[in-house]
């Protein structure tokens, strides 16, 4: 008997059988029945990665460890400039096609995950017009430009607050795993240059910024894949802002603003498990409700432990989600693009009595171990991505 006929894999995990006639064992309540293996087919998951910087040293380190798909910022000659130019996306193009990587979304210098008191071109998000409209105008052109490149989706977030991070928790191989816990959140300031923001201009800021881009995207057939916000806070707020991406019941609303093909999220599954009061078991219908309406354009996929208010980011293989059911999910409904690790363990950063993160976007060397924490995410998603495609 092979030593595959000995295994069935269930949606949480992998039983052992008694034999070829004697079926797995039951699953738990609320888990899918036991799969089992059969041949390994052709699947539609994609390994695929944000990290910088854009170079052909890092691009071959990406490839090296089995990535075959990116997301990537241009490198403009001015970077006081919002928007690369078209032979700038060419030549990022040209790059990642020197390691057999498809370039399939663009990461603008625009709309990030940066706090806006520190953001260099705040308008959209300030709705300080003229700027704003001016601003809007590069995005409707640099939709157009990914179209003739041949570049075919673009991430961005609608966010004031960046990314909120407050402790460090010790982790394995001394690191240090980055947490949130709202209770102890204390802001450097009451307010932001935004001064309040209220649900209701937030939602108006999103819609002005919908409803000038969204028609663009559908006329080049480009995706727009809009990251929640990270995480998420109470409704009544942060320095002053609600977080109307903070909620699954948000992110429902802003995928209807605009009836689209081209409009959806970047689903990082890690930020929406932070939203949740029990991820370990919530995560997998919010899967299905977007993965089937088609809004998931591109995954950041992490695992946390703990719970909306109050949670570290850990490794894939050590937190509350279980990762082997998630990536079952993305192929239950279909999913085909890009499963990417984002936010990894990092050795502990504390400058001022503040701790720095190292977001996987923004690190440009390897001073925090984040190369070799980055290889370790890639074979695990690797791993589970050839798993699911035994599964029938």
């Amino acid at each position: 008997m092979r030593r595959r006929d000995l295994f069935a894999l269930g949606a949480g995990g992998v039983a052992l059988a008694a034999g070829p006639a004697q079926s797995a064992r039951p699953t738990s309540p609320g888990q899918a029945p036991a799969r089992h293996l059969g041949p390994r087919t052709a699947g539609k998951l994609k390994l695929g990665c944000q990290s910088r910087p854009s170079t052909d040293e890092h691009f071959a380190f990406l490839a090296r460890f089995g990535v075959t798909n990116l997301c990537a910022a241009a490198n403009m000659a001015d970077r006081t400039r919002a928007y690369p130019t078209l032979d700038e996306l060419s030549q990022l193009k040209e790059m990642a096609e020197r390691h057999s990587l498809s370039l399939d979304v663009f990461n603008p210098a625009v709309l990030g995950s940066t706090h806006i008191d520190v953001e260099k071109h705040p308008a959209i998000m300030l709705a300080d017009s003229p700027e704003r409209d001016r601003d809007i105008e590069g995005f409707q052109t640099l939709i157009e430009h990914c179209a003739k490149v041949g570049i075919p989706g673009i991430k961005y977030n609608m966010s004031l607050l960046g990314v909120l991070r407050n402790f460090e928790a010790p982790g394995r191989g001394g690191l240090a795993y980055t947490g949130w816990d709202y209770a102890s959140a204390r802001p450097k300031t009451p307010l932001t240059r935004a001064g309040p923001v209220n649900a209701d201009a937030f939602w108006e800021r999103i819609t002005y910024f919908l409803d000038r881009v969204v028609p663009v995207a559908d006329q080049y057939k480009v995706k727009l894949a809009c990251h929640p916000q990270d995480p998420g806070v109470p409704p009544s707020g942060y320095q002053g802002v609600d977080r109307v991406l903070g909620t699954v019941e948000g992110l429902k609303r802003f995928v209807a603003i605009k009836e689209s093909l081209y409009h959806g999220l970047n689903f990082c599954q890690g930020t929406v498990s932070e939203d949740l009061e029990d991820p370990a078991t919530q995560i997998f219908d919010v899967i299905r409700w977007f993965g089937t309406r088609k809004k998931i354009f591109n995954v950041h996929f992490r695992n946390i432990r703990g719970h909306r208010n109050h949670f570290v980011e850990t490794f894939h293989d050590e937190g509350d989600v279980d990762m082997f059911r998630a990536m079952l999910t993305y192929k239950e409904v279909g999913f085909d693009g890009m499963l990417m690790p984002d936010h990894v363990p990092v050795l502990p950063v504390k400058s001022g009595g503040a701790y720095a993160y190292n977001l996987s976007a923004e690190t440009e060397d390897d001073r925090d171990g984040h190369l070799e924490n980055f290889a370790f995410a890639y074979g695990y998603i690797r791993g589970l991505i050839q798993a699911v495609e035994h599964v029938a």
